[in-house]
């Protein structure tokens, strides 16, 4: 990746990157997964990642968190390079951290309030009573009626079940949220419906978000930047113009494909 890609070399636009990731290679045997990614994500962006089915998108999120082991290069979060920290300094980073998988991975046999709840007796010192309070809260923060409160997994829609694992997600209001395909399954009115909630809790919450996303609507709608990702390297990062300027194949395909300019005649229609 080109010292134009990472947003630090952008004068006056420049902010503080949350995250830094500078030539991470991951490799599964024999199989080199990502070749030397270099990524900035910026504090308080909206940051959607695209690529390819198994070009390294899930395994860049999980080395992140710290999930899969890399074979070399610098994770830097908050500040702080996680090859180099404390146990403690580590829990507290991850503290820091909200996740909302593709499929939810809430667990079936509790309920959405007991699924929220379980960051909060991993890390925190609560009352029963308070973490009952707090849950309720997020149930309401995520646009949930309080009566989902009590239901199970099996009892919620796709949508209701996205929103539940994003009320886990935000159980200790976390400063960097991770969203895997958060619209995958919701259909049209849902996954609008979704995008708009990322894009007030981001402004109200003063989140930073990096969002694995194959949904072209979602780019535009609430993406501050796009970075693609093609043979184990990042090849354009930007905002969407960007992205259409790209000559890198892969990203042509993407933004300027079928699909795309489907989207882009509906955009145009009155």
């Amino acid at each position: 990746m080109t010292d134009a890609l990472l947003p630090e070399k952008i004068g006056s636009a420049a902010r503080t990157p949350a995250i830094r990731v500078r030539g991470v290679v991951v490799e599964f045997g024999d199989k080199r997964i990502l070749n030397g990614l270099d990524l900035d994500i910026m504090r308080g962006e909206v940051l959607g990642f695209v690529g390819g089915s198994g070009t390294g998108k899930s395994v860049l999120t999980r080395t992140i968190l710290g999930l899969v082991q890399k074979t070399s290069g610098l994770v830097e979060v908050l500040g702080k390079d996680m090859d180099h920290v404390s146990r403690e300094e580590r829990s507290a980073v991850e503290r820091r951290f909200g996740v909302l998988f593709q499929q939810g991975a809430l667990f079936s046999g509790l309920t959405v309030k007991q699924n929220i709840q379980l960051p909060m007796r991993e890390y925190l010192r609560l009352s029963q009573g308070l973490m009952d309070e707090l849950a309720m809260l997020k149930i309401e923060l995520v646009g949930l009626r309080p009566d989902a409160a009590d239901k199970f997994p099996s009892e919620l829609s796709g949508g209701m079940i996205k929103r539940a694992a994003l009320a886990r997600a935000l159980a200790l209001d976390p400063d960097i949220l991770f969203l895997d395909e958060p619209t995958s399954g919701l259909d049209p009115i849902g996954a609008a419906e979704f995008d708009t909630l990322i894009a007030t809790l981001q402004k109200t919450l003063g989140l930073t978000v990096f969002m694995v996303t194959h949904d072209l609507d979602s780019l535009y709608s609430i993406c501050d930047r796009i970075a693609a990702l093609a043979d184990g390297k990042i090849v354009a990062a930007g905002p969407i113009e960007d992205m259409l300027a790209s000559q890198h194949p892969w990203v042509r395909a993407y933004f300027h494909g079928a699909r795309a300019r489907i989207l882009d005649n509906a955009r145009a229609s009155p």
